[in-house]
């Protein structure tokens, strides 16, 4: 009888840890939105700007990698870029980070509908806008995920701090669908300075052999 129970309780313990994965699971991966609208976590990386040693130790002709993240996906294209050209990663990290409500898109009233409805609510202060060894890097590639049919705007304001000139900038963007339209040449104006190459967009499935040929493409 000892037995019997014993291997029931056993049992039970089994099904309750197999139901606790499984709704953990289903909650992970719920609330999600693509990238064409924003939705993400905040992702950090070895970065060139916190205490940027990475640059000033540079020679000239390095290569800088600068993203915002908004799903992660963005971030992981980065490190693919960064791998493959040797390059500095710069992650941009608004000072007040989006949560995940300001980040729902289907609320009319979160903070990212918000900001889209209204052009002056999107100067995003972030924790840094400027990268030790600037002067180092001739190639800047920079990342986004398209919002709206745009770039996510965290990154206007380190492309407005940055002087471009005498650097060739790669813009790169993350989208379940939409293209890269014109969000290059968008951030190009913006910036007033720099040899802004033609864009790629990637999709959220994007592999490095994919990302590889692009940059392979690029001839650089």
């Amino acid at each position: 009888m000892r037995i019997t129970r014993t291997w029931r309780s056993l049992t039970a313990l089994a099904t309750g840890l197999a139901l606790t994965v499984s709704l953990a699971a289903c909650a992970g991966g719920s609330g999600t939105a693509s990238d064409d609208a924003p939705a993400d976590t905040q992702g950090d990386s070895r970065t060139a700007g916190q205490g940027a040693s990475d640059g000033a130790a540079r020679s000239d002709g390095g290569t800088l990698v600068v993203y915002y993240s908004a799903t992660g996906n963005t971030e992981r294209v980065a490190r693919i870029i960064a791998d493959a050209t040797g390059g500095d990663l710069f992650a941009l990290e608004p000072v007040d980070p989006y949560t995940d409500d300001d980040l729902n898109w289907t609320d009319e009233n979160s903070r990212v509908s918000v900001e889209h409805e209204d052009e002056s609510q999107r100067d995003v202060d972030l924790v840094a806008d400027t990268v030790d060894g600037w002067d180092q890097y001739d190639t800047v590639f920079i990342g986004y995920p398209i919002w709206w049919g745009i770039a996510a705007w965290p990154v206007d304001g380190f492309v407005e701090a940055n002087d471009f000139t005498g650097k060739t900038v790669v813009p790169f963007c993350t989208s379940a669908s939409s293209g890269i339209g014109g969000s290059g040449d968008q951030l190009a104006e913006l910036a007033g300075t720099g040899d802004w190459l033609e864009g790629e967009r990637f999709s959220s499935g994007a592999d490095e052999a994919d990302v590889q040929a692009w940059i392979d493409g690029l001839g650089l």
